[in-house]
């Protein structure tokens, strides 16, 4: 799912509504908090677009990036279930 390019790990995650699109952005707002690394991210209706990199490295792809970006996917699988 994820996409490494232009020194970023890239995903896009789509939902029923924007209510669900929402609530999974607020999930990961909370897991990002919690590594402090924070997503570029977008989202129109449903649809969330992320962008990882690690600033403080440079503006490049890290294990940093890799750990959220495997939180991120747990979170957004819970989503699946439904």
């Amino acid at each position: 799912m994820w996409n490494e390019k232009n020194n970023q790990l890239c995903a896009s995650f789509t939902f029923a509504n924007f209510t669900e699109a929402f609530a999974f952005m607020t999930e990961v707002a909370f897991q990002a908090e919690k590594k402090d690394h924070h997503p570029l991210w977008t989202n129109v209706w449903n649809k969330v677009d992320i962008y990882l990199n690690t600033h403080d490295a440079g503006d490049i792809v890290t294990e940093k990036d890799h750990q959220l970006a495997a939180a991120i996917d747990k979170i957004y699988a819970r989503y699946q279930l439904k």
